[in-house]
């Protein structure tokens, strides 16, 4: 995959997950309406490829006006990583080569990789995700809109510890993923499966498009950095 290529199938899935993003909010207060009124407009034109260089420089200086307006990224990782890769596209297309594009690609893929291990690395240094009793919190007392049998699993500590540690494993490991190929596309379907399990536990649909919308860039990155590394 060119990084032309990977760049264009980021833009794609990004417009998808911010076209998300902006209906969750066109019915909301009227001083956040516009603002994702004129995201759902940008994300539309993003994924039919119209200017594409343009519409990302608008979509940042949009994503701006919203930190404002919200006094920081109120959604977290996902809101982080929004900007972040429409940051890295809008520079990326301001690049006067394709060496200079793929430096730019490059850091988003190597960001989204230690975005993972920091998240890892976070829960292994504390005694509560290391024995479960996060999880058990999470599942007893969170206002996340988890049902009432998922909160039963709060009664299971040695299986909240068991999730706990297999969590903590897949972020601190993903960075291995790099290996191979095959590697790299098993952890992306674990990361994407751990995606899913969070929306559909505690409702978090942001980050299912977010992070799948990164995984173009870590795919070019693989096969970039080892060409030969296809088993």
């Amino acid at each position: 995959m060119s990084v032309e290529a990977a760049i264009r199938l980021t833009e794609i899935l990004l417009s998808i997950a911010l076209i998300q993003q902006s209906l969750e909010h066109i019915f909301g207060l009227p001083d956040e309406r516009g603002h994702y009124l004129v995201r759902l407009f940008l994300a539309a034109l993003l994924i039919s490829g119209i200017q594409s260089q343009w519409v990302c420089v608008a979509l940042f200086v949009n994503a701006l006006f919203i930190l404002k307006r919200f006094q920081g990224p109120y959604n977290g990782g996902s809101d982080l990583l929004s900007l972040l890769m429409i940051f890295c596209l809008s520079l990326a297309h301001m690049m006067p080569s394709s060496l200079w594009q793929e430096y730019v690609f490059g850091y988003l893929a190597l960001q989204v990789t230690f975005s993972y291990f920091k998240s890892g690395w976070s829960k292994v240094i504390q005694r509560d995700w290391r024995s479960g009793r996060a999880l058990e919190d999470v599942f007893a007392f969170s206002a996340y809109p988890a049902s009432e049998v998922i909160r039963t699993w709060a009664a299971w500590p040695r299986l909240l510890c068991a999730m706990s540690w297999a969590v903590i494993l897949f972020e601190l490991l993903f960075p291995l993923a790099f290996i191979t190929r095959s590697a790299l596309i098993a952890g992306l379907t674990i990361a994407l499966s751990f995606h899913v399990a969070n929306f559909y536990l505690f409702g978090f649909n942001r980050f299912v498009w977010v992070w799948v919308a990164a995984f173009p860039s870590l795919l070019w990155l693989q096969a970039r950095l080892n060409p030969l590394a296809w088993i």
